[in-house]
């Protein structure tokens, strides 16, 4: 129904090509060739299916092509086939590619601007079902490119916990019981390097936090960059294992990853004892 009113609303701007993913990255490369700018709507887990065009079509050529990330993260209801677990780790490796992680409804919103005003291909990563209740702003606004904020300061300095998207409010929750430091990055890449450096020079302990899988993703990142700049900090990431998720109730798979506020609690305390 919400393909419908798209296409009633904008007849000469939508193009539904159905589940024609390779096609859709191709043809979204093509218009942009063009000069048009195109926004490419895929669930993270059918950008999979794309990867060869996301790579040669788009990237390749530097385009400037959006793409707008749906059912990232676990999705629950269909189960391992469409969790988008894996689009922060096989895009942040491409050059030209940038990653958003907005943390909420209004931050998806002006996240997606800050993505339509680059002259480069972005990935704009969204969960599936509702978010936290924040809502939008009117205007399309945007957020400074590359960069995060910080959320929560810690009075005593010993852990900071970045956090990557929609795990920032579980993080912030998590974070009251600690009384740790909380990052909303925002950006898996360009990762907001000034921040982190900032961060891992005030604190003991970095934790990362990502609905996404932890190896190659946006913890990976941040030890890459402590490693290029020499900076030696235990790093704790937590994200998805390395494991297929089958279906089950969204909230109930994530917390038995241990990535709700309880969860996200325990394993910096067990860290910290350690």
């Amino acid at each position: 129904s919400g393909m419908v009113e798209f296409h009633k609303r904008f007849p000469g701007r939508y193009y539904d090509v159905g589940i024609a993913e390779q096609h859709a990255v191709t043809f979204a490369a093509g218009m942009a060739c063009e000069g048009v700018k195109p926004v490419v709507a895929i669930y993270s887990t059918f950008l999979q299916r794309a990867y060869d065009q996301l790579i040669h079509d788009v990237a390749l050529q530097n385009l400037p092509v959006v793409f707008a990330l749906d059912r990232a993260g676990l999705v629950g209801a269909d189960g391992a086939t469409h969790a988008g677990n894996y689009d922060i780790a096989f895009v942040r490796c491409i050059p030209n590619m940038s990653v958003a992680c907005p943390a909420d409804e209004r931050e998806c919103r002006q996240l997606l601007s800050t993505a339509f005003e680059q002259s480069h291909p972005v990935t704009v990563r969204y969960p599936r079902g509702a978010g936290v209740g924040m809502p939008p702003l009117e205007g399309l606004d945007g957020l400074p490119f590359g960069k995060g904020e910080v959320r929560r300061e810690s009075a005593g300095g010993k852990v900071a916990i970045l956090a990557f998207g929609t795990l920032l409010y579980p993080a912030l929750a998590a974070a009251e019981a600690l009384d740790a430091t909380v990052a909303n990055m925002r950006w898996a890449k360009p990762l907001d390097e000034e921040l982190l450096l900032r961060l891992a020079a005030a604190h003991e302990l970095l934790v990362t936090v990502e609905d996404g899988c932890v190896m190659g993703g946006a913890g990976s990142a941040v030890m890459e960059c402590l490693q290029a700049h020499g900076v030696v900090r235990p790093v704790l990431q937590l994200g998805l294992p390395d494991e297929f998720i089958e279906h089950g109730d969204p909230a109930r798979l994530l917390a038995l990853q241990g990535l709700d506020a309880a969860g996200i609690e325990a394993s910096i305390r067990k860290r910290l004892q350690g």
